[in-house]
C-alpha cells in the first residue's frame, strides 16, 4: 500500500472535523450531517477534501518515490457493479480489480487508482451526490475505506470492522452520505451501522443474523429515510429499523416459502424499497416480485412491544426471464435479467418501456447518470413508452455491465449503445510482452485473447477461441512475429503475433492436460511445452516444398512432479539452442536436441538441484561474472546459482522474504551496452511482485516488493525496453501495469549501509548484540583448536579459520546444515577465485564467515513445524491420537535413510547428547569417547518418541512459548 495515500488519512480527518466549512465541501449533504462535523481542529488552508470542485484527474502525477507504481489496471471484477459517477462533459466510471477500486476516464482515457486494501475488494457503494466511495475487502487484517472521489484521497478508515477477519461481504450507505452499514461475511453474520463522519472506529450498533436466514449478500438503505434497510440472501429478506437514541438494531424477517403464496418463488436476487414508501420488493431468479408490506406503529405506541416489521403481501409474476438487477430511479422501478433486457415499470408495477433488442448477456449491474435526463427540445430523439398515451419516455443515461464482463453506455436521447470495453470474464493466467514493440498479449481461461498497447493504453485486436478452449499460456517468439499458445485441454497453437491467425495448418494435440509453458529458441528454430503431466514436448521447423513449416518433434514424460520452468538457452562454442526443465521432483534435467529424432527426446544429463525444498523457477542468470550461471530459487526463500555447464551448486544465497517464496523470476533487459554491468531482477511470489538488484548477495536491502494480487499471481512479464512489469491476478480477471523506477530502489540500498552493515540486521541485537559477539567467540576459539588447545608453543594470530572447521562453527550458532549443504559450502568458498585465479580457497575470514551462514541458515530458524512434519510422515499414529516413532524404528532410520550414519557415529552422538561423553570430547585430540559403545538405548530413549520428545529429550533444545503462529526452536540448551 502506498504510503503517500495511507499516510493522508490523519490529516484529511482532521479537515473533515473542522469549522466552517461544511456548507462549502458538503454542499450535497443534509443539514444534520453538517452538525456532525464539530470544530475540533484548525483547517489547513491547502486542504483538498476542503474544496467541493472535482479535480482527480486535474492533480500533477506525484513524483515517482516508489520502486513499482500501479500505472494501468487492466480487466474488470465483473462480479461487482459499475457506478456512473461523472457526467456531462465526461464519461467517469468506477469499477474495481481485485484489491483496487478504478476511477475511469473514458473521454480521456486515463484512470486513477484507489490503492489501500490489502485483500481482494469484496464490496463497494457510492453516495447520491458521487462524492463519497465506499470499499470494503475481505482476508486478514480487512479493512472499510471511504473515500473522496474528487480527490481520490481516503478520508476515513476503519480497521477492526470484522475481529474474527473474515471481511464484508455487503455494504451500503446512505443517500445523504451520513450513515454507513456493513454485513460480515462470516458463518454468523453481523450488520453493523457506521456514523462515519465522526471518524470513529467502532460501529453505533450491530445484529448478528441467525445462519437459518442463509448468506445476506445485498444491502440497501431507504432512500427517504436513514433508519431502514433491506438486505436479502437467496432464500430470505431481512428488514432493519435503527433506532439510534438506543443504538438498537431491530430487524423482522419473515419466513417465506412456496406455500406462502401457494406458487413457486424462486431464488432472490437484490430488493428495495417502493416509491410508495410504504412497501418493500425482492426480486426472483423466476422473474417475480415479492412484494412485502411495512408495518409502521403509530409513535404513541411502545417502542418496545411494537417494532416495525414486514409481511409478504403478495407475489407478482413480473415477467418470463429471471430478474438479476433490481433499482431505482426517478420514478421508474427498473429491471435487468438473464436475457439482457432492461424494463421499466411504474409505481403500479404497470410496464412504461423497455430495451430488448441490444441482445445483451445476462445484467450483472445498471447505474445511471447523477444528472437527470434533459428535456425535450426539436433535437431530442427520445423513444416513446409503451403506454396508451405514447408520451415520450425521459430517462437518465446509464451504464450497463453483463456477464460476459462487458461495460455499455447507453445514451437515452436516441437510444444510441456503446461498448466501453470488453473485459476476460474468467481467469487470467497468461500475458507476454512483444520483444521490441509495447504490445501486451493476454490470454484467458475464457478463450479470449487480448493485444494491448501498454503505451497508449489502447485495445489494439483480439480472438475468442470456441468454448471448451482456455489459454493457459503464451509466449511471443524472439523475433515477435510469432504467438505460442498454450491451452487448458492440451492443443498448442502458433499464432500470427499481429492477426492472430492460425500460422499452422492444424493445432497441435499431444497432450491431454492443461500446458502450462511455451518457450522459443533464441533462433526461433524450436519451440518447446510442458504440461500438467510432467511431460516436455518440442516442436522443430523443417522445409517442406520449399516453406518452412512447424512440425512435432518428439515427446518425454521427464519428471515425476510438476514442471516450473521451461528454458531454452545457447551453447556457447556452436550458438546450437539448449534446453532445460526444471521440476518440483528437485531435477534439473538438460535435453540434447541435436541427437533428439522423431518421437525420441534425447536426455543430455540430470542433476538434483536441492535436498530439502523444491524449486521454484529459474532463469539465465546475466553475464555479471567471467563463470555463467543458472539461477534458480526454491521454497526455503533461497537463491542458486549453478555453473551453466557442470551445474555445480557454486553459491547459495537468501532470496526476497516477502511472506511466501518466489514463483517466478525475469532478468531486466538492458537498454544500452553500458547497463550490462548493472542489472535487476522482476520477481512475483505468492502475491507481490517485487524488484531485486544484481548481483545476489543476501543484501535484505536490495529487494523491494509491492501486493500486486491478493488472491494470488498466476503470471508475470516484462516489457522490452525495461520499464514496465505486468503481473496476471489468475481469478481476480485482471493484469496490472507496473512502473519501473530503478532509482528509488537504488536509494533504498544507498541508505541501508555499505559492506556488513546491512547484515548485522539479519541477527538478533545486531553488531552489538549477543549473538554476533557469541559468534566471535566461536570462530577464534576454532582456530585455537586447530592449532591444539594443549600446546606450549607460540600461537599464530589469523583472520581466517579452515575450511574443515567450517561446519563445526556453523553448528555452535545454531545452524546444523547436512552432508550436502556442507559440501555446497565448501564447493561456494573453494571455487569463489578461480575463475579469476586458478587457485582454490582452503580458508574463511570471519565477516565471509558471516555472509556464508546467513545465506545458507534457514530464514525463519528451526521450527516445530518442520520437524512435526517430518514425524507425520515417518511414524504412526498411536492410541493418545500422537504421531510417533518407535525406538527400533528410530534408529534404524538413522543408520539407512538419507545421509545416514554408522553405528560408531550414532553412538558416538547419543553419548554426546546423553552427556556420557567428556565435555570437549573429539574437541581435543587427546580426548576420545569413554562411553559411546556403552550406550544403551533401551534405558536413554523412550518406546515411543514424539516430535517434542525428540526435540527436548534427546536433541536438548527450547522450544519457544509462542505457539500463535510456529514455535521457533532455538539453540542447544548450555546445561545438556
Amino acid at each position: 500500500m502506498p504510503q503517500d495515500e495511507s499516510g493522508q488519512e490523519g490529516t484529511d480527518l482532521e479537515a473533515e472535523k473542522g469549522e466552517g466549512i461544511q456548507d462549502k465541501r458538503l454542499s450535497n449533504l443534509s443539514e444534520e450531517k453538517g452538525k456532525e462535523f464539530q470544530p475540533q481542529a484548525e483547517i489547513p488552508e491547502d486542504s483538498l477534501v476542503a474544496t467541493s470542485e472535482d479535480i482527480l484527474f486535474q492533480k500533477e502525477d506525484r513524483a515517482n518515490v516508489y520502486p513499482l507504481t500501479l500505472t494501468w489496471s487492466f480487466g474488470w471484477n465483473s462480479s461487482l457493479p459499475v457506478y456512473y459517477i461523472r457526467d456531462e462533459n465526461q464519461r467517469v466510471l468506477l469499477y474495481v480489480c481485485a484489491h483496487t477500486a478504478v476511477i475511469y476516464n473514458v473521454f480521456n482515457n486515463n484512470q486513477h487508482h484507489l490503492q489501500g486494501h490489502p485483500n481482494v475488494i469484496s464490496c463497494l457503494c457510492i453516495s447520491e451526490d458521487r462524492r463519497w466511495i465506499a470499499t470494503a475487502d475481505k482476508g486478514p487484517n480487512c479493512l472499510i475505506i471511504i473515500w473522496d472521489s474528487f480527490t481520490g484521497i481516503p478520508v476515513h478508515t476503519i480497521f477492526d470492522s470484522c475481529p474474527e477477519g473474515n471481511g464484508i461481504g455487503a455494504i451500503a450507505i446512505t443517500r445523504d452520505a451520513k450513515y454507513l452499514a456493513t454485513i460480515s461475511d462470516a458463518e454468523i453474520q453481523k450488520v453493523c451501522i457506521w456514523r462515519w463522519t465522526l471518524a470513529v472506529e467502532t460501529p453505533a450498533c450491530t445484529l448478528d443474523l441467525p445462519k437459518e436466514y442463509g448468506f445476506q449478500n445485498y444491502l440497501i438503505f431507504n432512500p427517504t429515510n436513514n433508519k431502514e434497510l433491506v438486505s436479502n440472501s437467496k432464500t430470505q429478506a431481512i428488514y432493519y429499523l435503527w433506532c439510534e437514541e438506543r443504538d438498537i438494531l431491530a430487524h423482522s424477517a419473515p419466513h417465506l416459502t412456496e406455500k406462502t403464496f401457494n406458487k413457486l418463488v424462486g431464488k432472490l436476487t437484490q430488493s428495495v424499497f417502493h416509491l410508495n414508501l410504504t412497501q418493500i420488493l425482492s426480486a426472483t431468479m423466476e422473474g417475480k416480485l415479492v412484494v412485502w408490506d411495512i408495518y409502521r406503529p403509530p409513535s404513541s405506541a411502545s417502542a418496545s412491544l411494537d417494532f416495525p416489521h414486514i409481511k409478504p403481501c403478495k407475489l407478482v409474476h413480473l415477467q418470463k426471464e429471471g430478474i438479476t438487477v433490481l433499482t431505482t430511479v426517478d420514478s421508474y422501478i427498473v429491471t435487468g435479467d438473464i436475457r439482457g433486457n432492461i424494463k421499466f415499470y411504474d409505481r403500479t408495477l404497470s410496464i412504461v418501456n423497455w430495451y430488448s433488442h441490444f441482445k445483451l448477456s445476462s445484467i450483472r449491474t445498471l447505474s445511471f447518470s447523477k444528472t437527470p435526463a434533459a428535456p425535450p427540445t426539436e433535437k431530442s430523439n427520445y423513444p416513446p413508452d409503451c403506454t396508451l398515451k405514447g408520451d415520450l419516455f425521459i430517462v437518465r443515461n446509464l451504464i450497463i455491465g453483463t456477464s460476459d464482463a462487458t461495460v455499455y453506455h447507453l445514451t437515452t436521447d436516441g437510444t444510441k449503445l456503446e461498448k466501453l470495453f470488453v473485459e476476460p470474464k474468467d481467469a487470467i493466467c497468461a500475458i507476454s510482452c512483444h520483444p521490441y514493440q509495447p504490445l501486451l498479449a493476454i490470454g484467458s481461461l475464457c478463450g479470449m485473447i487480448k493485444v494491448w498497447d501498454y503505451e497508449k493504453k489502447k485495445y489494439l485486436f483480439s480472438r475468442v477461441f470456441e468454448k471448451g478452449l482456455g489459454i493457459q499460456s503464451l509466449t511471443y517468439n524472439p523475433e515477435g512475429v510469432l504467438l505460442g499458445a498454450g491451452f487448458t485441454e492440451g492443443t498448442v497453437y502458433i499464432l500470427d503475433a499481429m492477426s492472430l491467425e492460425n500460422q499452422i495448418p492444424e493445432p497441435f494435440k499431444y497432450s491431454r492436460t492443461s500446458v502450462t509453458h511455451v518457450s522459443f529458441s533464441h533462433d526461433s528454430q524450436y519451440m518447446a511445452t510442458a504440461d500438467v503431466r510432467f511431460t516436455v514436448s518440442v516442436y522443430v521447423v523443417v522445409v517442406r516444398n520449399g516453406h518452412r513449416v512447424w512440425e512435432y518433434l518428439a515427446r518425454l514424460r521427464s519428471h515425476r512432479k510438476s514442471i516450473c520452468s521451461l528454458l531454452f538457452g545457447v551453447h556457447l562454442d556452436s550458438n546450437e539452442p539448449r534446453l532445460l526443465s526444471l521440476g518440483k521432483d528437485r531435477l534439473l534435467i538438460e535435453y540434447n536436441l541435436l541427437k533428439s529424432s522423431k518421437d525420441h527426446l534425447e536426455v543430455l544429463d540430470i542433476h538434483r538441484t536441492d535436498q530439502g525444498n523444491y524449486p521454484t523457477c529459474m532463469v539465465w542468470y546475466p553475464p555479471l561474472t567471467r563463470e555463467l550461471f543458472l539461477l534458480i530459487c526454491n521454497s526455503g526463500y533461497k537463491v542458486k546459482l549453478f555453473n551453466s555447464t557442470t551445474k555445480m551448486c557454486r553459491k547459495t544465497l537468501l532470496g526476497p522474504v516477502y511472506g511466501s517464496s518466489i514463483e517466478q523470476v525475469q532478468i531486466l533487459p538492458v537498454k544500452s551496452t553500458l547497463e550490462l554491468q548493472k542489472r535487476y531482477m522482476v520477481f512475483i511470489n505468492r502475491d507481490k511482485v517485487g524488484l531485486q538488484i544484481l548481483p545476489v548477495d543476501g543484501n535484505p536491502h536490495k529487494t523491494s516488493a509491492i501486493i500486486c494480487h491478493p488472491s494470488g499471481v498466476a503470471g508475470m512479464t516484462v516489457s522490452y525496453d525495461g520499464c514496465y512489469a505486468f503481473t496476471a491476478g489468475g481469478h481476480d480477471r485482471s493484469v496490472v501495469q507496473w512502473k519501473i523506477n530503478l532509482s528509488a530502489l537504488e536509494a533504498a540500498v544507498s541508505l541501508g549501509g555499505e559492506d556488513l552493515t546491512p547484515f548485522y540486521g539479519l541477527v538478533a541485537g545486531g553488531r552489538e548484540g549477543k549473538f554476533y559477539r557469541e559468534l566471535e567467540d566461536y570462530f577464534y576459539y576454532s582456530q585455537l583448536r586447530s592449532q591444539g588447545i594443549d600446546t606450549m608453543e607460540t600461537r599464530k594470530v589469523s583472520e581466517h579459520i579452515r575450511l574443515s572447521e567450517l561446519p563445526f562453527v556453523m553448528r555452535a550458532v545454531g545452524f546444523y546444515p547436512s552432508e550436502e549443504k556442507i559440501e555446497d559450502m565448501f564447493n561456494e568458498i573453494r571455487f569463489s577465485e578461480y575463475v579469476d585465479t586458478g587457485k582454490l580457497i582452503d580458508k574463511i575470514n570471519l565477516p565471509d564467515f558471516f555472509k556464508v551462514y546467513l545465506n545458507h541458515r534457514p530464514p525463519f530458524g528451526n521450527t516445530m513445524r518442520g520437524i512435526q512434519h517430518s514425524f507425520d510422515i515417518l511414524g504412526f499414529t498411536n492410541s493418545k491420537g500422537e504421531k510417533v516413532i518407535r525406538r527400533e524404528d528410530f534408529l534404524k532410520l538413522l543408520l539407512t535413510k538419507g545421509e545416514h550414519m554408522t553405528e560408531e557415529e550414532m553412538c558416538d552422538c547419543f553419548a554426546t547428547l546423553f552427556g556420557l561423553n567428556p565435555e570437549g570430547w573429539k574437541s581435543e585430540p587427546a580426548a576420545s569417547s569413554i562411553k559411546g559403545s556403552e550406550i544403551c538405548f533401551e534405558e536413554q530413549l523412550p518406546d515411543e518418541i514424539t516430535a517434542e520428545i525428540f526435540t527436548t529429550d534427546i536433541l536438548g533444545l527450547t522450544i519457544s512459548q509462542d505457539f500463535t503462529q510456529d514455535p521457533l526452536v532455538s539453540e542447544v540448551v548450555r546445561n545438556v
